[in-house]
């Protein structure tokens, strides 16, 4: 039976997700986004719902982060559409090879409880000193699809169909946190390929226990050594010349997780840094 549960416990927070993309316009998106304004109409009825939507908060070296997962590949691109609507437009299409997004996001509902607490007459100064502190308002959400990581079939990693599901939903999830954890403690260390690596790292670790370069090369593409067509030419244009260079970063993130098994996935993240730079 489907349950949209946590589309209505999301919307409490972030309003938009009452509005449907398919419907309504970016100037309405932004007056709700942008200027805390409430939608004339709290409906859900745009969204399916699933039973493996959940919703958890991760505990990471960065800080708590809400994580959503959406079972419905439909209504995950609704989440994702109507959280970039005010800025890009709730027609924007959501890649078929997107599977994961992360969003800073606005808590006007947050906003208001807190400014309940103050006479009228207070509130305009209340309301400038409580937005200036960016953590009382803004939120780190990422929300995630569920399906086989990297669109790799269940054949191919060696399992079955159920169990490539979950392991994929464990790689995908801490996939992403290693974003937001490299992003809040490193925001100016940022290298496209091997923050992508790193992330892959910590996910296959916390899903396996260990990291498996065959399954790494099956999602970048590459075979004996060069690239055959796959994510990594998300992050380069010129996957060819770079794919043995990714190989040597990959036994190099071997070798450090084979040395610090045991450890936390999230603790490996700098030195994983230090490994997964492309030389």
């Amino acid at each position: 039976m489907s349950d949209k549960s946590i589309f209505k416990a999301l919307a409490e927070d972030y309003p938009q997700l009452y509005l449907d993309p398919d419907k309504d316009t970016q100037d309405t998106y932004k007056n709700v986004v942008l200027r805390g304004a409430m939608p004339e109409k709290k409906s859900l009825d745009h969204y399916t719902g699933d039973e493996a939507d959940r919703c958890i908060t991760a505990d990471t070296p960065a800080g708590d982060v809400r994580v959503v997962t959406v079972g419905n590949r439909k209504d995950f691109e609704l989440v994702v559409r109507s959280l970039m609507a005010a800025k890009n437009g709730p027609l924007e299409e959501v890649p078929a090879s997107q599977g994961a997004a992360m969003f800073t996001v606005f808590n006007w509902p947050r906003i208001n409880r807190h400014l309940e607490g103050f006479p009228e007459e207070e509130r305009s100064a209340e309301f400038k000193r409580f937005t200036s502190v960016k953590e009382n308002y803004i939120d780190m959400l990422v929300v995630l699809s569920r399906g086989p990581y990297s669109n790799v079939d269940a054949g191919s990693a060696g399992c079955s169909e159920a169990e490539w599901l979950e392991l994929s939903d464990t790689i995908r999830r801490f996939h992403e946190l290693t974003h937001v954890i490299c992003r809040r403690m490193y925001p100016g260390d940022v290298e496209a390929i091997r923050d992508e690596l790193v992330a892959d790292a910590v996910g296959l670790y916390a899903a396996y226990g260990y990291f498996d370069v065959k399954l790494e090369n099956l999602f970048l593409g590459i075979t004996d050594g060069k690239y055959t067509g796959g994510r990594l030419e998300n992050y380069t244009d010129e996957p060819e010349k770079i794919a043995s260079n990714v190989c040597e970063a990959l036994e190099r993130i071997k070798k450090t997780i084979d040395e610090k098994k045991g450890e936390e996935p999230f603790d490996l993240i700098p030195e994983l840094m230090k490994a997964g730079a492309i030389n």
